[in-house]
């Protein structure tokens, strides 16, 4: 839910608390989505729309990350995610390749912070989060 709520907070650029038509289609492409119009971005907005203000707060983007798709789809979002912070080759996230990640969101974190919260979710204790650790960091 963390990651969410930093990739959330990457696509709101004016820092609002919601995303408009405009941030949606700017930065879809983080959520596995492919909108290239406009008014693409706008559909998805009014079908997500909770509230119905032409924006989507944080329940609304939950909700539009997380329709539809088939297990395969999820699972290649999942892997094109993955290979956005594996940075290295390694097949693995590392505390250095996690930090410049966040900090391209936004999020200053040191090596030692970043070694902190591969910790909760490193599983086999290596120090790095392979696609199956990520996947279970995730949904969590």
């Amino acid at each position: 839910m963390e990651g969410y709520k930093r990739l959330f907070a990457h696509i709101d650029e004016n820092g609002d608390g919601k995303i408009s038509a405009l941030e949606l289609q700017q930065c879809v492409h983080l959520i596995g989505k492919d909108i290239l119009l406009f008014e693409e971005a706008e559909a998805a907005i009014v079908a997500h729309d909770s509230d119905n203000d032409g924006l989507l707060d944080f329940g609304d983007f939950m909700r539009l990350v997380e329709d539809g798709g088939t297990e395969e789809e999820k699972e290649r979002e999942l892997k094109e995610a993955f290979s956005m912070y594996e940075m290295e080759g390694c097949g693995c996230i590392t505390p250095e390749s996690l930090m410049r990640m966040l900090h391209r969101l936004g999020e200053k974190r040191t090596v030692d912070e970043c070694r902190g919260m591969i910790a909760r979710y490193d599983i086999n204790g290596d120090g790095l989060l392979n696609f199956e650790e990520f996947i279970i960091m995730m949904h969590c």
